[in-house]
């Protein structure tokens, strides 16, 4: 099974998966400050100690687990670097990174065209580099016992922008649904998260009804669907699984009429579709190139034995073969974004 891709950008998302299921055939920010990360002894290293100065990392809120994990852990080899890591969301962080104000920007989804012109014009020349694989998460309170199972069609009901002021209440989603207000939660528009939900259930990027509580903030998501028995949100499988005793996780109908959980082995075999993505890192050439720091923060998150702290940060990591592409486009800098040549 593959990621589904309606739009150019999104094509090497199938070309990712279709590998792995081959594969699989054969055999507001947040600061991270890594000073006092404790060492759990569990992590070789392959970059090299005694670098210092700083790596200044904005982005993407369902990426953030994962550059968190890896700043914790590479910070005990390297103490005297300092891993600053936001969560701007994918589009705040691609405005930072294309205005020189970072040197790696997080992503849940691929660099828009708009982007890549305004990184041009400002001379910022990067790589594009995928860095595991997610499942975006719909999620509802504990208290829901109606929802098992929704389609994207339903997803649409709820989500389209004809919906607004519109479908308040879940027995407008289907008749079967009781009578209970529905309360609706997810990411702000400078969210890679929302791009992919609103392309994937609205048919546009972007395509969204605007009367529900946004936030890049995917805490404040977990809060709110928490608090109210009839609310739904979505947002990355990390924070689901962060949240799983507070949370219930709904099953999507996939393209083969399944009703399927988001899990680390459905995503990863792909069978969780069409809300199965690859997440990325971009990161500044200039910076990988002149500072130390970064070219060691760099190679780390790369280097195939910090793979499980992708798994312990709730995303599944990439097969070898993929990570060694991934590391080859680095390494032979691999300019801009190329979605058929990953």
């Amino acid at each position: 099974m593959e990621f589904k891709a309606r739009k150019m950008r999104y094509a090497y998302s199938a070309t990712l998966l279709a590998l792995l299921t081959s594969l699989a055939a054969c055999g507001g920010g947040t600061t991270t400050d890594t000073a006092d990360a404790p060492a759990d002894g569990g992590t070789e290293v392959a970059a090299a100690g005694g670098v210092s100065g700083d790596v200044l990392i904005d982005g993407s809120s369902t990426v953030f687990p994962i550059a968190e994990a890896m700043s914790e852990e590479f910070s005990i080899v390297n103490p005297d670097v300092n891993v600053t890591v936001g969560i701007s969301g994918s589009g705040g962080g691609f405005k930072k990174f294309c205005a020189g104000e970072t040197d790696i920007s997080n992503a849940s989804r691929p660099i828009k065209d708009e982007e890549v012109a305004a990184c041009e014009e400002a001379g910022i020349e990067f790589i594009e580099v995928p860095v595991a694989f997610d499942g975006l998460t719909i999620v509802t309170n504990q208290a829901n016992d109606w929802a098992q199972c929704l389609t994207t069609e339903q997803l649409n009901t709820m989500w389209s922008p004809d919906a607004e002021d519109q479908v308040n209440n879940w027995n407008q989603v289907d008749p079967s649904f009781p009578d209970q207000k529905l309360d609706l939660y997810g990411p702000g528009t400078d969210s890679g998260t929302f791009d992919y939900f609103t392309d994937e259930v609205n048919g546009e990027e972007g395509a969204s009804r605007g009367d529900y509580a946004a936030s890049e903030d995917d805490n404040l998501i977990v809060q709110g669907v928490t608090g109210e028995e009839g609310a739904l949100g979505y947002f990355g499988y990390a924070y689901f699984e962060e949240n799983s005793d507070s949370l219930k996780a709904v099953e999507i109908q996939n393209e083969a009429g399944e009703c399927v959980a988001p899990s680390t082995e459905t995503i990863a075999d792909g069978s969780y579709n069409p809300m199965s993505r690859p997440l990325f890192f971009y990161v500044k050439k200039e910076a990988y190139d002149t500072k130390e720091q970064v070219k060691a923060f760099v190679d780390f998150m790369l280097d195939p034995k910090n793979g499980e702290l992708i798994g312990d940060a709730g995303y599944v990591a990439l097969p070898d073969e993929i990570l060694a592409n991934a590391k080859a486009r680095v390494d032979e800098a691999k300019l801009g974004s190329d979605p058929t040549n990953l």
